[in-house]
């Protein structure tokens, strides 16, 4: 599933190609998974609107619409704003590229864009969701994810998250409602960087540790957006390009390899159902 490095890749990726464009018209697929929101209601928001700002919120993509130009039957009052929010999934892509373009199997979703272009959501797992938003100007910001932006977030509200928590760090780190877009690389890597194994309590990191954590999370998240995310599974950005993180993993799907700092093997193990990676020398 794409985390917080590949989803903020391909959210200023779009932004770069498409803000400013006009959705003419949308076409969406037949099946009913992908869609969070009605086929019309998905219709009826995205179609003669134009594409303001791209930008990630935790794992989603959000595409900022302005409705200028569309009014109520009969009215003219200040029309509202809306959001399309997209959700990858386990294997959601979001492409940019001409018409004639083949169009794959497993493509729910088409954007037909007044530059001429075209804006397929494609997903073969059918994992990914799309829904819309619609939001008065004095609603705010519209979407929001459940908890802190891990590059937003000051040290002083990063440190009481894990506070009290019996769970393991590595569970606390990707529970959505305290830090939204971590997902299980990036923790893997971060707890390596603070020398923190994956089963220990979150409860029982010291201020030092937890401090070395937070600064190690966020170099991890700031050199993986460098590199265009981590390409292991089917990740690629808007453009159809691979991520090159991927080549700085230190622990993350390394299981028996050396440790690139002291040569242990490095271990895996399962904790609340998902894989976790570590090195049982450097991280206690």
């Amino acid at each position: 599933m794409p985390e917080l490095p590949e989803v903020e890749t391909i959210a200023r990726g779009l932004d770069k190609r498409i803000a400013g464009d006009i959705i003419e018209s949308v076409w969406l697929g037949s099946k009913p998974e992908p869609l969070k929101s009605s086929a019309a209601e998905i219709a009826e928001v995205l179609e003669h609107t134009r594409i303001a700002k791209v930008r990630r919120v935790g794992k989603h993509i959000v595409f900022d619409l302005d409705l200028e130009g569309k009014r109520s039957k009969g009215k003219k009052a200040q029309p509202p704003r809306g959001q399309w929010i997209v959700h990858l999934g386990m294997t959601g892509q979001l492409l940019i590229g001409p018409p004639e373009a083949e169009m794959l199997k497993h493509t729910h979703a088409v954007l037909n864009l007044k530059s001429g272009r075209e804006l397929r959501f494609v997903d073969y797992r059918r994992f990914g969701r799309l829904a819309v938003v619609r939001m008065e100007p004095e609603q705010g910001t519209g979407f929001h994810a459940p908890g802190a932006e891990p590059l937003d977030i000051s040290i002083e509200d990063f440190i009481p998250l894990f506070r009290g928590r019996k769970t393991p760090i590595k569970s606390a780190l990707l529970n959505q409602k305290l830090l939204s877009g971590v997902g299980n690389i990036y923790a893997d890597e971060s707890l390596f960087r603070a020398k923190v194994r994956p089963r220990r309590r979150a409860a029982s990191l010291t201020t030092a540790e937890l401090k070395k954590l937070y600064k190690g999370l966020r170099d991890v998240l700031h050199q993986a957006i460098k590199l265009g995310g981590s390409s292991v599974s089917d990740y690629v950005d808007a453009e159809g390009r691979e991520g090159f993180f991927q080549l700085k993993h230190r622990v993350y799907g390394r299981e028996g390899k050396p440790c690139l700092v002291c040569e242990t093997p490095v271990k895996r193990v399962i904790i609340a159902g998902r894989s976790s990676h570590y090195c049982p020398h450097c991280q206690k």
